[in-house]
């Protein structure tokens, strides 16, 4: 198992993408959006990592209000997921609960603070 993380810096806006395998991917297994996780299993030591979401393989969004790790179909008004063209637009579309399974491709997160300095990638 293996997954993408996608991980965001707002002070500078860059964003660096790392894939993790093995124990390191399992240690993010039941992991929910909004979790902090400490950022030196994933090459940033002294840096606190937020799950602010993902998606599966097949492309669909993970949820922060939806509990769980399963696929529903559920009306939405606003995104993630969808994007309405005019004010009270509302579509039925699938998306992801909000916890992380072995179905999530992609794990997107932040840094929200910093020990020490940031370790440099290629």
């Amino acid at each position: 198992m293996s997954f993408k993380l996608v991980i965001s810096n707002p002070k500078t806006g860059e964003a660096k993408q790392v894939v993790v395998e093995g124990p390191q991917a399992y240690a993010l297994i039941g992991l929910r959006i909004g979790d902090v996780v400490d950022g030196a299993t994933y090459g940033y030591p002294g840096v606190k990592l937020k799950i602010t979401g993902g998606s599966d393989k097949s492309g669909f969004p993970m949820r922060h209000d939806i509990p769980g790790g399963g696929k529903y179909r559920v009306l939405l008004s606003d995104p993630p997921g969808f994007h309405p063209k005019k004010e009270g637009m509302r579509k039925r579309v699938m998306v992801r609960g909000n916890t992380i399974t072995e179905d999530i491709v992609q794990v997107n997160m932040v840094i929200v603070e910093e020990g020490g300095e940031e370790a440099e990638h290629q």
